[in-house]
């Protein structure tokens, strides 16, 4: 099976910045049609130009909370590159939330934007993968790939609310695997922590010390690139992955095979 994913049309979700910008860039250097979508249409812009030079790349920007949003975002797919193949949820949020706290309304914010923001949109671009398939029944229908987080498995007394948004996530990737594999679309999805996605450059920021502790307590002792993550997804995306859904695959330079410590997990 190969690994190119030359001629295929990608949605990216989060795609303004970090991990999800890294990811669109990488599929589109390697020859896919790539629509990058983020809420933050400056940040779109600032990356990609206002008219993007290159005939594979658009860029659309929306709140994907919102269902009207999704639809539209499918129909700017469409409408430039008339298929859709490949799915990348990578919008996602992380916040600080208060474990005792019955008014901290962090868990329900995080399960609307890390998990329902990509349920709906795997949900509308599946149908639209599954009509596209009528006239191929034997070839794959497409590929979708969630980007989660150890932290699902991982636990930080601040980060309550986004690890349970990164389990729910990775149950959906499994429940989704199940439910579309008669379709001939397959969903896996990326967890990582040790990566350094735009909310982690944000922590060591405002928390300098976390880096020497994220190093120290990962067996590689160093951060990854976005761009090893971007390699990633596209193994998942291209056909070379054919036989594989409805798996969490991690990628955090062996962090989660030490004694859990008190380090943001994302």
């Amino acid at each position: 099976m190969s690994f190119s994913i030359a001629g295929k049309t990608a949605i990216v979700t989060g795609a303004g910045n970090g991990i999800g910008l890294a990811i669109g860039k990488h599929f589109a250097d390697r020859g896919a049609n790539v629509m990058f979508a983020d809420l933050d249409e400056e940040a779109l812009v600032r990356e990609l130009g206002e008219r993007p030079e290159a005939d594979n790349i658009r860029y659309f920007a929306g709140d994907l909370r919102e269902r009207l949003t999704i639809a539209n975002l499918l129909s700017a797919t469409i409408d430039q590159f008339d298929r859709v193949d490949i799915l990348v949820n990578g919008s996602r949020q992380v916040i600080a939330s208060d474990s005792l706290n019955p008014d901290d309304d962090a868990v329900e914010t995080l399960l609307q934007q890390n998990l329902m923001t990509a349920l709906r949109l795997s949900q509308t671009v599946a149908k639209r993968l599954i009509k596209q398939a009528e006239d191929q029944p034997d070839m794959p229908a497409g590929s979708i790939v969630n980007l989660s987080s150890i932290a699902a498995r991982r636990t930080h007394p601040d980060l309550l609310a986004f690890s349970v948004s990164a389990a729910a996530l990775d149950q959906m990737t499994r429940s989704l695997a199940v439910a579309l594999a008669p379709h001939r679309i397959r969903v896996n999805a990326l967890a990582f922590g040790s990566v350094m996605s735009a909310s982690l450059m944000s922590s060591l920021k405002d928390h300098s010390e976390f880096r020497s502790d994220i190093e120290e307590h990962t067996p590689l002792n160093r951060i990854g690139a976005p761009s090893e993550l971007a390699e990633a997804a596209q193994y998942l995306a291209c056909d070379a992955s054919s036989f594989m859904t409805g798996q969490i695959l991690t990628i955090d330079g062996g962090r989660t095979l030490l004694d859990p410590v008190a380090a943001p997990a994302h």
